[in-house]
């Protein structure tokens, strides 16, 4: 099936979008299940299982040469090297949140990260936004502040996630390598970190791999196939529908998150996470009414 075919389905585009984001959306279930293993160790598996599984996506895709000219080029490494460093911290942050019972505000990130996308996008590629849309960033801006002011903390774990994948899809933009590979020299940038840390937990007799259930030794390797799998259907997606339809439908993802949050793992969702989730909703349809998406 050639490209020009598969574009003209947007209908299967949106299932593996909607598929992608309530993969991401559900995650929480997945890293709660390992809660009982030290979040830098299911980064650690993380990281190193996504790139043995992601090496067999490359070698099936035949990507090999693609992935030696990304990592024998300067520039590109570099700006891999920076988004690794900007996972790394995006990964540990959402598995620490999910593991010390703050899912909701890990969805509370998710829904900022696309107006800090478009903050980035003014100050950093000197892009054009509308008052309207300004109004939208301001309010994502207030709803944070209005959390924090009622409840007493900044929501630390919200504005990390946020920043952390707003300047990560940035440097991604610079980047400009195909989801697959760029991933696949990512997690490579930091397997080697990841897997001694690894190795230094098992030679101090904490390592969890191989010392655990069965259950909790399977889902440490699966970590690999729950990281890419969303990937390649974003992947697939992304290829047939427009991008104005994929930044609608990535609300999908903090909206699962949200409802496990509050409705399955019963944390609580008082007013000042209300009056501080609102702003931010309101921005957001504030900005996709007005601008109807990034790509439009």
């Amino acid at each position: 099936m050639g490209l020009d075919e598969r574009v003209r389905q947007p209908g299967s585009g949106i299932l593996q979008a909607i598929s992608a984001y309530v993969v991401w959306g559900l995650l929480p279930v997945y890293w709660k299940a390992v809660q009982a293993v030290p979040p830098t160790q299911i980064l650690a598996h993380r990281i190193f299982w996504s790139f043995i599984l992601l090496c067999g996506v490359v070698t099936v895709r035949r990507e090999w040469k693609l992935l030696a000219e990304l990592a024998r080029d300067g520039r590109t490494l570099r700006y891999h090297a920076v988004a690794a460093a900007l996972l790394t911290v995006n990964w540990l942050t959402y598995i620490y949140g999910v593991n010390t019972d703050r899912i909701v505000e890990t969805s509370l990130g998710y829904y900022v990260n696309p107006l800090v996308s478009v903050f980035l996008g003014v100050v950093v590629l000197h892009e054009r936004l509308a008052r309207a849309q300004w109004v939208a960033v301001g309010l994502a801006v207030g709803g944070v502040a209005v959390f924090t002011v009622l409840a007493g903390r900044l929501p630390w774990i919200a504005v990390v996630l946020a920043v952390t994948f707003g300047f990560y899809g940035l440097v991604k933009k610079q980047a400009q390598a195909s989801a697959v590979p760029g991933l696949t020299l990512e997690t490579g940038v930091v397997l080697v970190p990841a897997f001694a840390w690894l190795c230094g937990a098992e030679l101090q007799g904490k390592g969890a791999l191989g010392h655990s259930d069965a259950l909790t030794n399977a889902l440490l390797v699966g970590a690999g196939v729950v990281t890419a799998l969303p990937l390649l259907l974003f992947s697939a997606a992304a290829r047939k529908v427009r991008l104005s339809t994929m930044g609608l439908l990535q609300y999908v993802s903090p909206t699962c998150a949200l409802l496990l949050g509050v409705l399955c793992y019963h944390e609580p969702f008082g007013a000042a996470r209300m009056a501080g989730f609102a702003l931010i909703w309101i921005g957001l349809g504030l900005f996709w009414w007005h601008g109807r998406g990034l790509g439009s």
